[in-house]
């Protein structure tokens, strides 16, 4: 079949352009010939439940057992029942309840083994105890294919050892912006060096096709993702729309896709974002026309989580345009029921033709089949999973993890001579990355932004003061740590380590390059060792290149560690000198990408408009080649200032150019540009309060006695589009204190889109339940002001605080996360799963 081109200005695709592949599995007249005993057999019904992917937190075995859903996945912040931090026994037995419900048959359906998916995407992220590794963007660093198939098959173990068969992973993007907060998922912005990843990892998930290894019992299901030129959206926008042309779409942003296909990947994962204004999930001549026919991959293509509802004239419920764009599976965590009945209506009114229907399930089916799922039995019965404790953190899975970190190091500065360090000396280790090993992990590590995290939740794991502890009491030495950078005994040198805080996807969006602007706290920290005559060695932890230039002049050494993963030890190993004096481990790593001049250089490199970088592709000093970085350019380019995406109100006061506004019990407003304030008719009050700092937050007072509803807001300098946050699973988080309520308190909190646009969620009767006087962090997910009627890609005040009760209230901070003390429950709307 021929498919068309999309018309219109900058996306017509031209298949026949791009690289013809086939898939290196030829038909297996076998597997064909029960496919289509299967089909026969199944009902319409069955077929479009093997169409669908549910979210574990939205479904159950039962509903597994009664719609005959075809997969399920566990999201960034999805675990089993009451298992916030999961082993592998969890995870075991919640896969096999899953699989006993979908190989039911009481009910009348055909047993159809359910694929269970997940994101393991730098080691298995999501299970306690795993062996964790660098995230992709050190791994580019590395120039070493065969490491990414050795990371890919432990990865694929340590999975099978916990009874899941399916990651979704390589990320195969090409990031030419690196404010996008997907950036560290990527390789490289080479992407001749993702093209050549993508086979190895793939590769080593999988094992080689043609071979017994190949989707054995101790190989995994991997995707390619995200198909294609999310790496490319402008302004590095998270879901945003590149603007390229189509020899860029193909040479750059597909690069990896190709080679992916020859190397037997068995799933696509469509990308939310668009090309040149067309959604992806929409496209079919991309899809259909270029992955699917040209480039002749023959397995599931997957949408991402409810990316299809952003397709024009479709919802997170009902999107017959993405299942005839030829995506096979959609990825419905929450809203799977509402697509399953629209689904099933559409097929059956034709709008969604039958020939499709059997294309998508004979694409499922076959990836079920080649991976020996009808025979498998139960995931706990995987010889893996028989011995986990064996298998998971295992000391070869550990070392390969510390090898992969020793590799990605990559040196910008040494000067003075000051590395390696001696470790027979006394070494202080200071920065709040110094032994934390959740920083040194990031996004994407037992939840999904990586945060809420303590050592404790990573036993067997290593931080970076630890390996350096270890080796410097090995040598003879001696180590002190101090986050802040006091010490007892004058240090001969001092390890500073510090980065940026975890984060994942549109979190982690960058309005510019500037590390940390605004809050100069790290800097001050090298500056005050050096300036007592310390020599200072800065160790950065960062998934992407930074503007970092003031920190750099700041240190005699600055060493990118990137996101190492699980083995801090690894760092220590190139760091550190063997006790004979010997150097151990040389720098290796060499820049996958470019680093900028200035906090505005975006994108960096070759599509730079002609400025060079501050250091180019490929960097990377080293001990042997020795080699000096003179001062640089303290220039960021842009003012320092403290805005931050999502910070509305921050240390008691408004973020950078929002206002508090009062409005009184008859509808009238004052700015409360100083406190104290109060409405006209004193049916509200503010004034500060000293929480961690003098008047670092602000207490709210409701006289209550019978008067009218009062409201505080904060007002954003223009609207704000939080439509994919509330997409996500974020929520509005407010740091409070309850110091008075009154019984029936009629308080709610609420956002505002507009004149007569506003989502408001009743919040009193759980604010009395809370503790009296006690700071907490306060959470209600985005989808509650959605779901009250908020229009969530034009919010104008992202915070509002109504009520007519007496009741006091201090707020110290009010921002969009995913990590909460107290979670507030959503009003009941609708039939939602």
């Amino acid at each position: 079949m021929t498919v068309p081109v999309v018309a219109g200005d900058g996306t017509a695709v031209h298949p026949e352009r791009w690289p013809k592949g086939q898939s290196p599995l030829p038909p297996d007249p076998a597997i064909e010939s029960r496919i289509r005993a299967l089909l026969a057999k199944m009902s319409v019904e069955d077929k479009v439940g093997q169409m669908i992917q549910a979210d574990i937190k939205y479904v159950t075995p039962d509903d597994v057992r009664e719609y005959r859903l075809g997969s399920v996945l566990a999201g960034g912040n999805s675990k089993p029942p009451e298992q916030p931090y999961p082993v592998a026994s969890q995870w075991q037995a919640l896969s096999d309840a899953f699989y006993r419900a979908s190989m039911d048959t009481s009910r009348g359906g055909l047993a159809i083994p359910v694929l269970f998916g997940i994101d393991a995407v730098h080691g298995h992220n999501n299970l306690v105890g795993s062996t964790l590794f660098p995230q992709n963007s050190a791994l580019g660093a590395t120039r070493d294919p065969q490491l990414i198939h050795d990371i890919g098959e432990v990865t694929a173990q340590e999975l099978r050892a916990s009874g899941i068969s399916w990651t979704f992973a390589p990320t195969l993007t090409v990031p030419q912006d690196v404010r996008w907060g997907r950036s560290y998922e990527g390789y490289s912005q080479n992407p001749a060096l993702v093209a050549q990843y993508a086979a190895a990892v793939v590769g080593g998930l999988e094992g080689k096709p043609g071979t017994p290894s190949f989707l054995d019992a101790g190989h995994v299901i991997a995707t390619a993702k995200h198909f294609v030129g999310d790496g490319g959206t402008r302004n590095g926008k998270d879901q945003g729309d590149a603007q390229i042309g189509e020899e860029t779409l193909r040479d750059v942003h597909a690069a990896g896709y190709p080679p992916a296909i020859k190397a037997g990947v068995q799933v696509v994962m469509v990308s939310f974002s668009s090309w040149n204004g067309v959604k992806m999930a929409g496209n079919t001549a991309l899809i259909t026309g270029v992955l699917k026919e040209r480039m002749g991959f023959d397995g599931i293509v997957l949408g991402d989580w409810n990316a299809h509802g952003q397709v024009p004239g479709c919802t997170n419920e009902d999107c017959a345009a993405a299942y005839n764009a030829g995506l096979d599976m959609l990825e419905a965590p929450d809203s799977w029921k509402g697509l399953y009945k629209n689904t099933l209506a559409e097929v059956k009114a034709g709008t969604i033709p039958m020939r499709r229907v059997d294309d998508a399930v004979t694409r499922i089916l076959r990836v079920k089949m080649r991976l020996g799922m009808f025979e498998a039995g139960l995931p706990s019965a995987n010889a893996l999973a028989v011995r986990s404790a064996e298998v998971i953190g295992s000391p070869s899975h550990r070392a390969l993890a510390r090898r992969a970190v020793r590799e990605s190091l990559v040196l910008l500065k040494n000067n003075r001579g000051v590395l390696p360090v001696d470790p027979r000396k006394h070494i202080l280790v200071a920065g709040d990355g110094a032994d934390n090993i959740s920083k040194q992990n990031g996004g994407w590590t037992l939840t999904w932004q990586g945060t809420g995290l303590t050592n404790a939740n990573f036993p067997g794991a290593t931080s970076i003061w630890a390996g350096l502890q270890a080796q410097v009491k090995a040598a003879g030495g001696s180590a002190e740590l101090s986050v802040e950078g006091d010490y007892k005994q004058k240090p001969d040198v001092a390890i500073v380590v510090f980065g940026e805080d975890p984060y994942a996807e549109f979190q982690g969006d960058l309005p510019n390059l500037a590390y940390r602007p605004g809050n100069d706290r790290d800097l001050d920290l090298l500056r005050k060792l050096r300036g007592q005559g310390i020599p200072v060695v800065a160790v950065f932890l960062t998934g992407r290149p930074l503007w970092v230039n003031r920190e750099i002049n700041a240190a005699d050494a600055f060493v990118v560690a990137w996101l190492p993963g699980s083995e801090g030890g690894g760092v220590a190993d190139v760091l550190l000198r063997a006790p004979d004096g010997r150097v151990a481990h040389d720098f290796h790593g060499k820049l996958a990408y470019a680093w900028p001049r200035s906090a505005v250089q975006t994108p960096v490199g070759p599509a730079a408009r002609g400025e060079h970088p501050q250091f180019p592709y490929g960097f990377g000093l080293t001990y042997a080649g020795r080699g000096t970085t003179g001062t640089l350019s303290e220039d960021a380019g842009v003012a320092l200032s403290s805005g931050q995406a999502g910070v509305y109100f921050t240390r008691g006061k408004p973020a950078q150019d929002f206002a508090v506004r009062l409005i009184d019990a008859n509808g009238k407003t004052m700015n409360a540009a100083a406190v104290p304030a109060a409405t006209p008719d004193g049916s509200l009050r503010i004034s500060a309060l000293d929480y961690k700092a003098q008047e670092d937050a602000r207490s709210l007072t409701w006289s209550g006695a019978g008067a009218g509803v009062a409201t505080v807001e904060l007002v954003a300098p223009e609207p704000l589009d939080v439509d994919r946050e509330t997409n996500g699973d974020v929520l509005l988080v407010t740091t409070l204190r309850i110091d008075a309520v009154t019984p029936g308190d009629t308080s709610t909190i609420g956002v505002g889109c507009g004149a007569g646009c506003v989502g408001r969620v009743p919040v009193g009767q759980q604010l009395s339940a809370l503790p009296r006087g006690q700071w907490l962090r306060v959470g209600i997910p985005l989808k509650c002001f959605r779901d009250a009627g908020a229009n969530m890609s034009r919010i104008d005040r992202p915070f509002e605080w109504s009520s007519q009760s007496g009741g006091q209230v201090a707020i110290t901070d009010v921002s969009l996360g995913t990590v909460a003390d107290r979670t507030l429950a959503c009003p009941i709307h609708g039939n939602k799963p």
